[in-house]
């Protein structure tokens, strides 16, 4: 290993992980060095598609352990591989941040929860159905092999590796089958930084907390701890870093200010209503947070488009004053739909389409707004949909994951804007959805807007299907739709940089890969 390696720890989930780790990224990227990031393992329904790249020996990543979850795993048999899918949306955006192209390795282990007890693992980019079955902690044993090669290629092949942890490094009841905080801390001898929320209280609690249940071998890999979401007069603070050093013999290196607009795409969370676009609201779009929702980062340009406001919502009163009404993508589509209805939201939506205003959905969206959802291989459900689209979806055991660049064809009503526009974006769903045959010879048919049964329109024109991933990521469409461009995510990346630079103690980023 020739790399540097950087760790970001939490104290908690939402402690701000993600985007300090995409700000150092490029902090270290801008000096002129060749950076990668890592995250073990990430448990998100917020993925992106990634190129495969080609090996002329054996697979670079080899073999699964065997089940009884010994350390050694096979080499495969000499050949040309390929290999890409899905990673974390995080490690996708860390990625870009540091100049690298993304791939499978920065993100070796993704779980997409489908349902509360049950997630869908995808190792290496792909859907894994062994694993998917296999025990909580006989899996962490498993991919353990996997995870340690990915690290020590990126840790070979780069000057610095900027690796993500995740929730707590010190929660007791994991620590035995943790793979993604301390285990990957030690085996890349990683500078650890230790990042809090002050926000919610209890920081400095939170600091010597999780430093204090770490062996002395792992403590002595922490370097800084890291005040996030500071609000106020940091003098007051004091005596407070100055006590928790003196115990624990790590410096508070940074205290960040609570920064609302940073322009990052939120990983989990859904996006607060305090950030508006500047200028007057002229568009209400509102998506709709269903439990399962997925992909919800592929809106974070539409906060940014002036007169747009964009709120979350969970409630029929919250659709009322909406222009617009978006079904995103979910990662289990009937079950999100018997929430939809628990909730009234589906007489609520119905109601906003027979209004003539504008309703998108969005894959899983799609899906939902078709007559039925038809499961055959127990992979989502059965269920009725909300027959705003003359559409029916079945669900196949292959999955679609890949990357798309179509081009619209004529479109009408409300969404006629979109007529003839060229766009990029990307796939990853299980659902084929075509048109209802019975309502076709009744005359009630589907316009295809999109090749290969990508997109479908109502024929009043105000309802919208896409199967397309990231639409308002590309500036030919906030432009056919809103006459508007948004800041370029590198400038985004660019902010972090400088913030982060301003922020801590000074020399120390650059001392931490000395």
């Amino acid at each position: 290993m020739t790399a540097k390696a950087i760790m970001v720890l939490g104290t908690t989930s939402g402690a701000g992980k993600s985007w300090l780790t995409t700000a150092l990224c490029r902090y270290y990227a801008r000096q002129g060095l060749k950076v990668a990031p890592f995250k073990a393992q990430n448990m998100s329904n917020n993925a992106r598609v990634v190129g495969g790249r080609q090996f002329s020996d054996e697979p670079p990543l080899g073999k699964l352990a065997p089940s009884g979850g010994s350390a050694a795993h096979e080499a495969a048999s000499v050949g040309v591989y390929s290999y890409g899918g899905e990673i974390g949306s995080a490690q996708y955006f860390q990625s870009l941040a540091a100049n690298a192209v993304p791939e499978v390795r920065m993100n070796p282990l993704l779980l997409k929860p489908e349902r509360d007890t049950h997630s869908q693992v995808i190792l290496l980019g792909q859907v894994n159905d062994e694993l998917t079955h296999a025990p909580w902690r006989d899996r962490s044993e498993r991919v353990w092999p996997t995870i340690q090669k990915a690290l020590n290629e990126l840790m070979a092949e780069n000057d610095v590796v900027v690796i993500e942890g995740a929730g707590s490094p010190a929660e007791i009841n994991l620590k035995a089958s943790d793979i993604v905080n301390m285990r990957v801390a030690v085996a890349a001898n990683a500078a650890c930084l230790l990042v809090t929320d002050i926000d919610r209280g209890g920081a400095f609690a939170h600091l010597y907390g999780t430093f204090a249940l770490l062996p002395p071998e792992e403590q002595a890999l922490i370097k800084g701890f890291v005040l996030n979401k500071f609000r106020g007069d940091a003098s007051l603070l004091s005596p407070g870093p100055e006590m928790l050093q003196g115990m624990t013999g790590v410096p508070v290196v940074a205290t960040l200010p609570m920064w609302w607009q940073h322009g990052l795409p939120e990983e989990d969370g859904v996006f607060d209503d305090r950030s508006v676009a500047s200028g007057a609201v002229t568009t209400t779009i509102a998506v709709v947070a269903c439990p399962r929702i997925s992909n919800l980062d592929e809106f974070q340009a539409l906060k940014n488009v002036p007169g747009v406001r964009l709120k979350w919502v969970r409630s029929p009163s919250e659709i009322i004053d909406a222009d617009w009404v978006i079904l995103p993508g979910s990662k289990h589509t009937s079950g999100d739909l018997a929430w939809l209805r628990t909730q009234g939201l589906d007489a609520a939506i119905a109601a906003h389409a027979a209004q003539g205003k504008a309703v998108l959905g969005i894959c899983g969206g799609l899906q939902m707004l078709g007559e039925a959802l038809i499961d055959m291989h127990d992979i989502d459900g059965n269920a009725p949909g909300l027959g705003l689209l003359p559409l029916v979806t079945n669900f196949e055991i292959a999955k679609t994951v890949q990357h798309r660049q179509t081009q619209f064809g004529s479109l009408t009503g409300l969404w006629s804007k979109l007529s003839n526009v060229t766009v990029a974006g990307y796939e990853i769903h299980h659902g084929q959805t075509a048109q209802h045959p019975a309502m076709a010879k009744a005359g009630d048919i589907g316009v295809a807007v999109l090749p290969e049964a990508l997109g479908w329109q109502n024929q009043s024109g105000n309802v919208l299907g896409l199967y397309l991933h990231g639409m308002f990521e590309d500036p030919a469409v906030l432009q056919a739709l809103f006459g508007a461009t948004t800041p370029t995510l590198d400038s985004v990346f660019d902010g972090l940089a400088d913030y982060i630079g301003q922020h801590f103690e000074a020399g120390f980023l650059d001392a931490l890969i000395q």
